[in-house]
């Protein structure tokens, strides 16, 4: 049905301003009758910070800003849904437009800057479908004009505990002024000790929350030691790699490649699989990684598991191959696991990211 429906609707979409467009596919999402999906292969499920996945394939914030759709997005077959970001006031962010789809590159930019409607309503549509099942993940920022953007954080986390699967400390988007820096050392080390202290304080009522932090794909790797090494020492749970980012490959031909923003979707591939690779061999199984960035095909969520990752997520590629990618990259994740003889894609996690972290610096 879905893929039906597509074949119908993308061709419209893709006439609309982008944002009109993501509107419009949140409203359709609401209201659209779908079908509680059949069980995933066994050969699917992953087992991460403490959470059971019956499959490796999430959708990575952003879609989803403010929970409007998260169960109707779970019906699609993804594993996981992480909403957000999510800040602690209601904020409209950056002027429109923000949203651009480069068509022939396959990539989108953005300059969102955190549109959400606030905590509290967010936290109203969670506790709503709390008892629905499915794992649903929140993630977290600063809200712009915040005086203490760590405290923003800390209240979240607060908030959010009864609900969430698990939380993303979101430091490395880059629409945002000033946000990037926390992830320097010292600011790092504070704004976790903080996040991790209200995760134990509140985990007695509220149960637990594992906490994953999301980093910039444009880290030099001198700073990625010092985030590894921090978020070690801190006992995250997790690390997310990786956001979008404010560097544009030559190789783009779109004319709206100057657009200021997070650059997205194929173009962020090979860069962003670079420091999954580059993530995992630091983390030395300390915790597990989520891949993101450019996945648009069963290959590239297969690259990116055998880079380190133990759960992807995709996004941009949506935009251009609809909800139906979904079910491809798991198909294409059995064929190769049938192909293979694996009963599990654990069995591959990391295989191949000592060769991928000796190769040349993707362009």
């Amino acid at each position: 049905m879905i893929r039906a429906l597509e074949a119908l609707s993308l061709p419209f979409l893709t006439l609309l301003d982008p944002e009109d467009a993501h509107r419009l596919a949140i409203r359709g999402l609401q209201f659209m009758p779908l079908p509680k999906p059949g069980p995933d292969d066994p050969r699917l499920a992953v087992r991460a910070f403490g959470l059971n996945f019956p499959n490796p394939v999430g959708l990575a914030a952003g879609f989803d800003k403010s929970a409007e759709a998260p169960d109707a997005l779970l019906r699609l077959g993804f594993g996981f849904v992480e909403i957000g970001s999510v800040t602690p006031l209601p904020q409209v962010g950056n002027p429109r437009p923000r949203l651009f789809r480069l068509v022939g590159d396959k990539a989108v930019i953005n300059r969102m800057g955190f549109n959400n409607d606030g905590g509290d309503v967010v936290l109203r549509r969670l506790a709503a479908r709390a008892n629905n099942g499915g794992i649903v993940g929140v993630n977290v920022g600063a809200n712009k004009d915040s005086a203490d953007r760590t405290a923003d954080y800390v209240k979240l986390i607060e908030l959010f505990a009864p609900v969430a699967s698990y939380f993303t400390v979101n430091v490395s988007s880059p629409n945002t002024p000033g946000l990037r820096n926390l992830q320097q050392a010292a600011a790092l080390d504070d704004l976790l000790a903080r996040v991790i202290d209200a995760r134990e304080r509140v985990r007695k009522n509220a149960g637990d929350s594992p906490v994953l932090l999301k980093v910039a794909p444009d880290l030099t790797l001198q700073e990625l030691d010092d985030v590894v090494h921090i978020a070690r020492s801190r006992r995250v749970d997790g690390m997310i790699v990786a956001n979008t980012t404010i560097s544009r490959p030559q190789r783009l031909q779109d004319s709206r490649k100057s657009e200021q923003g997070g650059l997205s979707g194929r173009p962020l591939f090979k860069l962003s699989t670079r420091m999954v690779a580059e993530t995992y061999v630091r983390a030395e199984g300390a915790f597990p990684l989520i891949g993101v960035g450019g996945i648009d095909s069963g290959g590239a969520a297969l690259t990116k598991i055998r880079a380190g990752a133990t759960l992807i997520q995709v996004y941009s590629p949506l935009v251009f191959k609809g909800m139906s990618l979904v079910s491809d990259i798991k198909a294409d994740l059995i064929s190769t696991l049938r192909r293979t003889g694996r009963d599990s894609l654990s069995e591959i996690v990391g295989a191949d990211a000592a060769t991928i972290t000796a190769e040349d610096w993707p362009d």
